[in-house]
């Protein structure tokens, strides 16, 4: 068992061997579950999907249909403050 120690801004800062041990890299989430008397349980947080699920998201049926040329040309305007 290893020991860490508390911060004063309350934060704690894992040894490489644990990350590892979870399977963790930089940037990913660690899952902590609170049980009984204190204890902690922590595991690699599950990712949710892939970048293309997110195809099709903001598609709204029966909504405009705009080439990406349109849509350039919104954008444009929306950044000089046209729209």
């Amino acid at each position: 068992m290893s020991t860490l120690t508390v911060t004063a801004k309350g934060q704690i800062t894992l040894r490489k061997d644990v990350l590892t041990h979870l399977g963790l890299r930089p940037g990913q989430r660690i899952a902590v579950e609170k049980l009984p008397d204190g204890r902690l349980e922590m595991r690699a947080a599950k990712t949710t999907g892939t970048i293309s699920d997110l195809f099709g998201a903001l598609h709204r049926p029966g909504g405009p249909v705009l080439s990406i040329d349109e849509i350039g040309r919104i954008a444009a305007e929306g950044w000089a403050g046209k729209r």
